[in-house]
């Protein structure tokens, strides 16, 4: 009898022992979990396990660029690249393998490829993004990825937290996005530093006999910021010369009135003239920054900056534009631009920076420096092109990685069933659980 009870003792020990070795097992394997779906941002990962069932187990079996393969009837071959589809087109492409580094990935704006097992992201542009019309129901192993370099007046429905929460990588102005887009409107440093369209403070003062000293060239009148109230305020303390449509009273030649003009020679050294220019937004967005900043800069102007709030993180020096911000109304702006316009002293302490080709803000050089993309540049990618490798590179990378882990954690499962089994043999206790709920959570936890 004292046998029999000794050997059940020692069954209870073993089966206590089990089952603690496999719970915190399993706690080990659900924290792993839990790491892949953060880095996947995936919000359904049971969808995710029996797509990855259905999948080929290694997709990657290119490390050099390749010809594009062909079937039988003269269509791209697809079964060994991710697919890449743009929802709302940009690129208008029907379809191309593109070269993302060692990766290659299968772009289209084929619906057809909607249900496509190897279709792995789909693209949205922001300009023509509808809420109403989504690749729905989302499957767990696709990523949403978002392009859109205009600001919230463009679509202000992509500026609210759930919406732009549903995609997994973003390229837009601001400068938390996967692919920062804040320096579109900037070529490079060197356009920045360059003296070609300058004209010289003495020939300002002299052509101040027939211009304003601040100029204003507008042709979209009244958007969100409201520029054009503050303005025509501004006209009442100071004279403005306004070219565009919006509180126009000078004219352009006939020839540079297309506002396709406004990156013409002729218009530039129309700009160049003048000593101050209102470089007002659409929209008021941190790192929401145009041309409307960069090209006075480019010109020797003086940009009456009113737009984004980060905007000091992003000038080449800590005086190189005057900020309506620091102004508490519009007669305190003119007061001090009068009082610059008289003072060569203080005005030249604004184009100091352009004059010797000093550029100090580390930031702005690190940006155009690092950025992946070039702004009217043969010889680099264009934005899109960075944004469409970006994505592909990333599904790559995701792929990778799910691969890796059910590599590393196969002889895991394995010993966590040897362990189940022996645990329910045993009648050993798992905190409520069958083992069936138990695997459940195990494969839960792996895929």
């Amino acid at each position: 009898m004292a046998r029999i009870q000794r050997r059940k003792l020692l069954a209870s020990c073993l089966c206590i022992t089990a089952t603690v070795f496999l719970l915190v097992t399993l706690q080990v394997v659900v924290e792993l979990g839990k790491f892949e779906r953060k880095k996947f941002k995936n919000s359904n990962l049971r969808d995710a396990h029996a797509e990855m069932e259905r999948e080929p187990t290694h997709l990657y079996p290119f490390l050099e660029k390749e010809a594009l393969t062909l079937n039988r009837k003269g269509k791209l071959e697809t079964e060994s690249y991710p697919i890449m589809l743009w929802w709302s087109p940009l690129t208008g492409e029907t379809g191309r393998l593109g070269q993302c580094g060692a990766d290659a990935c299968f772009f289209t704006i084929n619906r057809t490829f909607l249900h496509h097992h190897m279709t792995k992201a789909f693209l949205f542009y922001g300009t023509d993004f509808n809420i109403d019309s989504l690749p729905l129901p989302r499957k767990a192993h696709h990523d949403w990825a978002l392009f859109h370099e205009e600001s919230p007046k463009n679509n202000y429905k992509l500026f609210h937290e759930p919406v732009i929460a549903l995609f997994n990588y973003t390229a837009t102005f601001s400068r938390h996005s996967h692919l920062p887009l804040t320096t579109q409107y900037l070529e490079g440093i060197e356009v920045l530093k360059s003296l070609q369209y300058l004209v010289p403070l003495k020939s300002k003062n002299s052509l101040r006999k027939r211009l304003a000293p601040l100029v204003y060239v507008q042709s979209d009148c009244d958007p969100p910021s409201d520029r054009d109230s503050y303005v025509r305020e501004l006209m009442t303390y100071i004279e403005v010369d306004s070219y565009g449509e919006c509180l126009r009273n000078k004219d352009l030649p006939q020839q540079l009135k297309n506002p396709a003009s406004m990156d013409a020679d002729g218009f530039y050294r129309i700009i160049a003239q003048y000593k101050f220019i209102l470089a007002f937004e659409n929209a008021i967005c941190d790192d929401y920054i145009t041309e409307k900043l960069w090209r006075p800069l480019k010109l020797g102007v003086v940009p009456v900056y009113y737009g984004s709030p980060s905007i000091a993180d992003w000038l080449p020096s800590n005086r190189s534009a005057i900020l309506v911000s620091e102004f508490s109304h519009p007669r305190e702006l003119a007061t001090y631009i009068r009082q610059l316009d008289h003072d060569d002293r203080l005005y030249e302490a604004y184009i100091e920076w352009k004059l010797k080709g000093e550029i100090s803000n580390q930031r702005l050089l690190t940006a155009l420096r690092e950025r992946k993309w070039g702004v009217q540049d043969i010889n680099q990618d264009n934005y899109v092109d960075a944004f469409e490798c970006m994505v592909c590179n990333k599904v790559w990378e995701n792929i990778r990685l799910r691969e890796k882990i059910m590599a590393e954690l196969g002889p895991l499962k394995a010993a966590i069933n040897m362990s189940l089994r022996a645990g329910f043999s045993s009648g050993g206790s798992t905190g409520g659980r069958s083992a069936s709920q138990l695997t459940h959570l195990l494969a839960d936890s792996l895929s």
